[in-house]
């Protein structure tokens, strides 16, 4: 069992894909810190940190429950801090924590932008700078960001330019890591679904029931990234995954049992 004993940092980890990453790790004895605003439950979205650590433990890992808002840099540290000194390190970085908001230019509000440019790409890059030092000391340590293939063609930016630009920001983010942390055997890469994900976000945000349905589970995207992250830091760096390739890689074609509702027709996520 590679992940027995390795701690996980997961950013956004109280419900969704952070989460169902954290339970399928969690299930192989790795040590997860749950670190999210939900301290209390919101209806619409449902979880806390609290009930997703609870959740991890009973899956066979341990889990720590830090309160961080990724856009507070002294608090990133206090959280990173914390985890480290409770299970005496860090080994795996997962930045999942993203806002998003699909509108134009002229619809896009300045606290939206802020919003995404805070979380997705100021909080993903401090986060990082924060865990380095800790897997910097692991024995093959990864980071993963939750994020695009950067594809240039117009059609990305022309319908939700903000979001574009904040998403795309967290992959350079990765292949910048990537490419600096080589030196240290630390590993940094993309991994970004094939389908939608039903997701709050998705139910909340983009197409509600009628979306959710076409959509396949968290679980694609938590089976996809155990695969990467099993992978020896050293040569699995750089890379810009999708979660089907990274499933057949492994020799998993079959992804039926990842749809919502078996045998919908599913819809195809952006930037893909």
């Amino acid at each position: 069992m590679e992940f027995q004993g390795k701690t996980v940092l997961i950013t956004g980890a109280s419900r969704g894909i952070g989460k169902a990453i954290g339970l399928r790790l969690a299930k192989e004895g790795a040590n997860i810190i749950v670190a999210a605003k939900s301290t209390e439950e919101n209806p619409k979205l449902g979880g806390t940190i609290f009930s997703a650590a609870a959740e991890m433990e009973a899956a066979g890992g341990k889990a720590l429950a830090l309160a961080c808002d990724i856009r507070d840099e002294v608090l990133v540290q206090e959280v990173v801090s914390k985890a480290a000194a409770h299970f005496g390190g860090i080994d795996i970085l997962i930045n999942n924590a993203s806002a998003i908001s699909l509108t134009p230019t002229e619809q896009t509000a300045p606290k939206r932008y802020d919003l995404m440019h805070q979380i997705n790409v100021r909080g993903t890059f401090f986060v990082s700078q924060a865990c380095i030092p800790y897997l910097k000391k692991s024995t093959n340590a990864h980071i993963l960001n939750l994020s695009p293939p950067i594809n240039m063609d117009m059609k990305w930016f022309a319908n939700h330019l903000a979001y574009t630009m904040s998403k795309y920001n967290m992959s350079m983010i990765a292949l910048g890591l990537a490419a600096e942390l080589k030196k240290y055997n630390i590993a940094a890469n993309t991994l970004w679904p094939q389908t939608t994900i039903a997701t709050a976000a998705v139910q909340n945000l983009l197409g509600g029931e009628a979306l959710i349905n076409m959509s396949r589970t968290p679980e694609i995207i938590a089976d996809a990234a155990y695969y990467i992250l099993r992978q020896p830091a050293t040569s699995c760096t750089g890379n810009s995954f999708i979660d089907e390739a990274v499933l057949a890689d492994a020799g998993i074609t079959n992804l039926d049992h990842y749809s919502v509702v078996p045998g919908a027709k599913l819809y195809k996520d952006l930037f893909v």
